[in-house]
């Protein structure tokens, strides 16, 4: 009785009360400029490393070789956290807060295992991954020296990723955005120092941004701990029990996938492209990857926003809600979709020169943005669909679209697609706009019949609850 008094202020029931269109710009805004802040990380140390005197184009290759390992670092993070952030708010939602606190707990204690696991295979075959993953001869060493200073912080990287989606999960988006922002902050300002000021280059890059990571983490964990969190980590639920772990890996195995699904497409890409156009064309890339990021992080942070509303309000049997919830989702997301494929479309030349003061790779990156990004505009509607499935716990359609996209569909035209094309480098690049217009048209499809049977079965089982006036 005591705990459940001093944790009164941290009521969360105004996930099911405040009208949606305002809950969701309360917990969106910060969402999205966390996740904003947050791919400051990589991009900062890209914009850097590709201005450094003499080297640069060959330091952002090889740094964009190792964007696939750090993908992979990602994914595992988001295969826990991607499932159990979202069961804990549906736990939150039936009033359930003894299940949202052990799937807290078994989560953190299942990440910093995965952490140890990861750190020692990055330290001991990273070289031989990086070589695999499309590094030549002159770009292996900067990728090398990267990855071997950013596989010590693995821990921070696990740890940040994973929790701060439990305070999102619980209404705390401030929070969750000050998380991102103090790493951020930490990072630009370390950056220049480490790489410039001290000579240390990539691995300077890589140092500024594990530092970085690790005060996030200290941040994070601290709140979790504290009696200002709706969801404590306490200690007696720190141990790993199948049944409650289990479920959150199987819902967060769509986002493994799809992150995961990243680093595999990543690697067949640069070793395509190494094959047909040379480092050039892997530096490109690089770019174009940093330039996707600004188009996903953004809609990613609007449906991590929109995620604790949609699930307490499906916990809590309010379809109402839920469909509203989606339906603002969707219009938002497809919005910033839309204006940054018409940026990307018009101006490549700026974003291009962002990452690069090589004018031969700027003018190589403008022709390849103008490819890669063609349908931009479309994931608005991926995004939206996915990250719901993800809010409802439906795990079995969240992974099934999320490896059509990639598997089914993209991977074989990265092989197909320089057959076909007159310009086979630029052909490897066509690869991505048609996969993702195959694939939107699948997940859409799929979406409105699945979503339809979830909302229906909800209003059957709590009709007075459905029917409820948001």
């Amino acid at each position: 009785m005591e705990m459940r008094a001093q944790r009164s202020d941290t009521d969360n029931s105004f996930l099911a009360t405040e009208p949606v269109g305002r809950l969701l710009a309360k917990l969106a805004v910060p969402t999205v400029i966390a996740q904003l802040i947050n791919m400051l990380y990589n991009i900062v140390d890209r914009i850097y490393i590709g201005h450094m005197p003499g080297s640069g184009s060959l330091a952002l290759t090889g740094v964009g070789v190792c964007l696939p390992v750090i993908l992979i670092v990602s994914a595992f993070a988001a295969l826990v956290s991607s499932g159990g952030a979202p069961r804990a708010s549906i736990f939150m939602g039936k009033g359930d807060m003894d299940s949202a606190e052990k799937t807290l707990g078994g989560c953190f204690t299942l990440q910093i295992a995965l952490s140890a696991a990861l750190t020692a295979v990055l330290l001991l075959w990273g070289r031989d991954l990086l070589l695999l993953f499309g590094a030549s001869q002159n770009t292996i060493d900067y990728a090398a020296g990267y990855l071997r200073v950013y596989a010590l912080g693995t821990v921070f990287v696990q740890l940040t990723l994973g929790m701060n989606a439990f305070i999102t999960a619980q209404g705390n988006a401030r929070i969750g955005m000050l998380t991102v922002l103090i790493g951020a902050v930490c990072n630009i300002l370390l950056d220049p120092v480490f790489i410039f000021a001290l000579h240390m280059g990539v691995q300077g890059a890589a140092l500024a941004t594990i530092l970085s990571q690790g005060v996030s983490c200290l941040w994070c964990v601290r709140f979790l701990c504290g009696k200002k969190a709706a969801l404590r980590l306490q200690r007696k639920n720190l141990l790993v029990s199948p049944r409650v772990v289990l479920p959150c890996i199987a819902l967060g195995s769509s986002a493994f996938v799809m992150q995961s699904s990243e680093s595999v497409i990543s690697v067949c890409f640069n070793a395509s492209l190494l094959r047909y156009g040379g480092d050039i064309a892997v530096g490109a890339m690089t770019i174009c990857t940093s330039v996707m990021q600004f188009a996903m992080m953004p809609m990613q942070g609007l449906a991590q926003g929109a995620q604790p509303i949609s699930g307490y309000n499906y916990g809590a049997g309010n379809a109402d809600r839920v469909k509203k919830t989606f339906r603002l989702l969707l219009t938002c997301c497809l919005s910033f979709s839309t204006a940054l494929w018409l940026a990307l479309m018009l101006f490549p030349g700026a974003f291009a020169s962002i990452f690069t003061a090589d004018p031969d790779l700027a003018a190589f990156a403008v022709r390849a943005i103008r490819i890669y990004c063609g349908c931009t505009f479309l994931f608005g509607v991926q995004i939206s669909c996915q990250m719901t499935f993800v809010s409802l716990g439906n795990a079995p359609c969240s992974v099934i679209v999320a490896v059509v996209r990639k598997f089914v569909l993209l991977l074989p035209f990265i092989y197909l697609m320089p057959h076909l094309a007159a310009d086979k480098t630029m052909g490897v690049y066509l690869a991505e706009p048609i996969a993702d217009a195959i694939a939107v048209t699948f997940t859409a499809v799929l979406f409105f019949f699945q979503f339809r049977k979830a909302m229906r079965k909800l209003e059957q089982e709590h009709p007075a609850t459905s029917r409820k006036e948001a």
